[in-house]
């Protein structure tokens, strides 16, 4: 069926009125619930639903969504609009849910259990990591099915383009978006508003929006996901977009990581243009504009936007210089807007919902929610979506479940690779853009990675110039030679053979990262460096001066050492990979310094606090 102005809300309506009865059972068949088996789950449940006949009593669907953001409790199944909320779920459990589904008594087992109170929670509601949270990024992110367009559309879908292209000129949307406030949530922070309307004032022909999905910080998943869950909220976004700027053509430029992504927006595509809302003549108005798919490389470098741009063009993916304007010129030399996926996917509801509602939520600075991949030493891995202004403590503790195993938190890492690390003393700062760049950090795309009193601050800021060592295009020198030489630096370091003049040294390189290098990729990178130093400066002299590696990651700068404590127990010896250690049962244990690698397992497994970490001998 064509939708057009004339009947997109006639037919929105039909669909909403034929699902309010209806009962889903909606199994998560994101990535991470698919590498547990979600597909399994999803058939499994298709037969035991088939065979206690549901079809014939009750309405009932099954449904197949994306990513609910918790991949580790999954696969996840929940039942709406009950809420009831299943985790750990596998396919011999399908006959259970539906039995409980028939009686409405839910299963106990598979429900989450509190990890304070212990308690069973059984909606989606109740559970700690999902209250927290204010979804409008991730609206509709396991609550459809992604395949299924009449899905989006019953929740609200297309109905802001619809509402756009019947009354409101391109020029009224950019200063809706303006109005809003909307920053873009792909690292620059830079106002959308602002560049929309530098588009859209400048002369030449075709326009171009671009839509970043590439998404290359270690750890986040953000953009995937909602990408994965809810396509057609992305292409929604992006035609919104392109007639606020007068675009003809789109991209969407997706890592080439993500399969599921690209297989789920192809799909919406196909069902979009279709239905008559992508492609020529789109809801029967005059605007038509087309989208394409381009495949991400794996080059870290091509996030940065005139890198990525070069990538699509079939260039090698180099930054060049930023007094050149993509609003200007920018793919192809014409006039260019591009923004991250949860930007775009601000863009409808800011449209339908009105400026005022999203700039209502957030700081003075910075409007809306956020959303965060929240990852390492947390109990609690996964997305959440929080209003701009959280605290890091709300995030991590509250949302996140806080550190485990009783250990002490330690720092942050924010903003990806280029962010900087935060220590406890930081943790009440309120999270925004321009918050954390005072505090010597980024929001990035929105990346936290959570460290406790086992990570080695020095070893974390060599990890990640090593890998922007290994990201880094080497167009310029300041970012090609600079941070091969603060890497030999910060492994020398690490390696127990430090100089005091090292820190000078330091200093002097992360100043010509930021003043020199041509793109945000060198001039970022001292953030991990310097923010370290700042807030962790003890540890770095302890490592030159006392040649000791506290948090027992540094191999030359540590031994492990059995105490009095020691309960005779074995697990140590167990869990050692080269045997090391030995003892008799119940009595004390000793490890073989030769042979031990210092990797710290047997410190992990300890329960009695029975293993030191000591200088190395």
């Amino acid at each position: 069926m064509k939708l057009t102005l004339a009947n997109i809300d006639g037919y929105r309506q039909e669909l909403v009125t034929q699902r309010k009865e209806l009962q889903s059972i909606m199994v998560c068949c994101g990535t991470g619930c698919r590498a547990r088996n979600g597909l399994g789950v999803a058939e499994a449940m298709g037969e035991a639903l088939e065979a206690a006949g549901l079809g014939d009593e009750v309405k009932v669907e099954l449904t197949s969504t994306g990513c609910h953001g918790w991949c580790e409790q999954g696969p996840i199944v929940t039942i709406e609009p009950d809420g009831v909320f299943y985790t750990n779920v596998k396919p011999e459990h399908a006959g259970e849910i539906v039995a409980g589904f028939q009686s409405g008594h839910p299963v106990q087992k598979l429900l989450y259990r509190d990890l304070t109170t212990r308690e069973r929670k059984v909606t989606y509601h109740e559970v700690p990591f999902y209250s927290h949270q204010t979804r409008w990024a991730m609206r509709n992110v396991g609550r459809i099915s992604p395949t299924e367009i009449d899905h989006y559309i019953a929740r609200d879908g297309y109905k802001a383009l619809a509402k756009v292209l019947a009354g409101m000129s391109p020029a009224e949307v950019v200063d809706e978006v303006a109005k809003a406030g909307l920053r873009g949530r792909g690292g620059g922070g830079f106002d959308a508003g602002r560049k929309w309307r530098s588009a859209a004032r400048a002369s030449g022909s075709p326009k171009y929006i671009i839509c970043n999905g590439d998404e290359g910080d270690p750890g986040a998943f953000m953009d995937r996901s909602i990408m994965e869950a809810d396509p057609h909220g992305v292409l929604e976004g992006m035609i919104i977009g392109a007639y606020a700027i007068g675009a003809t053509q789109g991209y969407i430029y997706v890592r080439q990581e993500y399969p599921l992504a690209v297989k789920h927006l192809e799909q919406a595509m196909a069902d979009a243009r279709e239905m008559g809302l992508l492609g020529e003549q789109i809801l029967g108005s005059d605007f038509s504009f087309e989208i394409k798919i381009a495949r991400g490389g794996g080059a870290f470098v091509c996030g940065e936007s005139s890198a990525l741009m070069r990538s699509i063009e079939g260039k090698v993916g180099e930054p060049r210089a930023k007094y050149v304007h993509a609003a200007d010129k920018g793919l192809f030399d014409r006039p260019t807007v591009l923004n991250n996926v949860e930007t775009f996917i601000c863009v409808p509801l800011i449209l339908d919902k009105g400026a005022e509602h999203f700039a209502a939520t957030g700081t003075a600075g910075s409007k809306g929610t956020k959303a965060f991949s929240v990852v390492g030493k947390v109990n609690c891995n996964g997305l959440i979506e929080v209003p701009m202004g959280t605290t890091l403590r709300e995030l991590i503790f509250d949302v996140a479940g806080g550190v485990p195993k009783g250990r002490t938190f330690k720092a942050v890492q924010t903003g990806g690779p280029s962010g900087g690390c935060l220590p406890e003393s930081q943790l009440d700062l309120a999270v925004d853009f321009d918050t954390l760049a005072d505090a010597g950090s980024m929001m990035g795309s929105g990346g936290l990675i959570v460290m406790d009193d086992r990570n080695c601050l020095v070893d974390v800021a060599r990890y990640f110039v090593k890998f922007l060592v290994d990201e880094s295009c080497g167009k310029c020198v300041p970012c090609r030679e600079g941070l091969k030489q603060m890497l030999a630096i910060l492994s020398r370091i690490t390696q127990g053979e430090g100089r005091t003049e090292d820190l000078v040294a330091i200093d002097k390189l992360c100043d010509v990262l930021k003043d020199g290098s041509l793109c945000a990729l060198g001039k970022s990178a001292a953030n991990p460096v310097l923010s370290t130093l700042k807030y962790f400066r003890s540890e770095y002299e302890e490592h030159i001066r006392d040649g000791f590696c506290r948090a027992g990651v540094c191999g030359k700068l540590c031994s492990y050492h059995i105490n009095e404590k020691c309960t005779g127990c074995a697990v140590c010896a167990k869990v050692c990979p080269v045997t090391c250690i030995s003892g008799e049962k119940k009595e004390l244990h000793v490890i073989d310094q030769g042979p031990c690698i210092q990797c710290g397992s047997c410190f992990d497994a300890c329960r009695f606090d029975a293993i030191e970490i000591r200088s190395a001998p």
